[in-house]
């Protein structure tokens, strides 16, 4: 579409940028399902782009160019108007997390982002970031406790974890460091806020041996499941790949001790670390 102009970033830029590209593929004749099919997702996924819902990514915003003939629109727009504190690969699942209506999670050998204490945090970003100059740590560290104040809604979203029995051993920060975090993911239990589950060493071998799944599920949107490595991230909506994380959680859940088993074991070792701690 030639001659198109950038939005006005003053507005709401994902609505807007929504309405163009419902704009520009109902000009082009075709369906959701049909403009999704060559970029690999599905039409449920354009529909939440156009919606405003999901942000479109600028890998898929060059793509969008190239099939319904908008220039360099949608790369120029959503470049411009997705500026994130987040990395490319996570900050869309950082706006799902704020928009969902329950969260499960396990995460492998560490606790939760959403459950860390400051200097918890800051300690597995200098082991990730083992040079990066101190103020910017600092801001990594506001970031993930800025995800954390959804834990001050006395009531939403539902959140469900199952932690690893590792995240109990590992000393992240020191003895004194892990303990606080242990006290800190205590309260939020006995406040009846989040429920929490640990996995055993002794439950042998795992369905998600090696990766963390979050589970997010909104109130008029499609349940959406986030699978993330080292440095790496998926966000998927298919509702048949987000059945088998499904699953999948659900035999971690299943393999894990109840909820009050837990609440004991991480206090116990929030209390051993304590005293570790307190030794010369």
């Amino acid at each position: 579409m030639p001659g198109r102009k950038d939005l006005d970033p003053s507005s709401n830029p994902r609505a807007l940028i929504g309405a163009e590209l419902r704009h520009a593929r109902e000009k082009a004749g075709l369906s959701q399902e049909a403009c999704g099919e060559p970029l690999f997702v599905s039409g449920s996924y354009i529909g939440a782009m156009e919606n405003g819902t999901r942000r479109i990514p600028l890998d898929i915003a060059i793509q969008l160019d190239k099939l319904l003939g908008t220039g360099t629109f949608f790369e120029r727009n959503c470049e411009a108007s997705e500026k994130s504190r987040y990395p490319n690969h996570f900050a869309e699942a950082v706006e799902a997390e704020a928009r969902a209506t329950t969260i499960k999670q396990y995460v492998p050998m560490m606790i939760p982002g959403l459950l860390q204490t400051g200097r918890y945090a800051k300690a597995l970003f200098r082991a990730y970031r083992p040079t990066a100059m101190d103020t910017e740590l600092d801001e990594m560290v506001d970031a993930r406790l800025e995800r954390g104040r959804l834990l001050n809604d006395p009531t939403t979203p539902l959140l469900w974890f199952v932690l690893d029995e590792g995240a109990l051993q590992r000393p992240v920060g020191g003895p004194a460091t892990l303990a606080e975090n242990l006290r800190h993911v205590a309260r939020q239990i006995r406040r009846n806020r989040i429920i929490v589950q640990v996995l055993p060493f002794s439950a042998g071998a795992i369905a998600a041996i090696g990766g963390g799944i979050k589970l997010m599920y909104f109130t008029d949107e499609p349940a959406l499941a986030y699978i993330d490595g080292v440095g790496t991230g998926l966000l998927l909506d298919d509702p048949a790949t987000v059945a088998r994380h499904e699953l999948t959680y659900d035999l971690l859940r299943a393999s894990a001790s109840s909820p009050e088993a837990s609440l004991a074991r991480i206090e116990a070792a929030a209390e051993e670390y304590s005293h570790g701690y307190q030794q010369p």
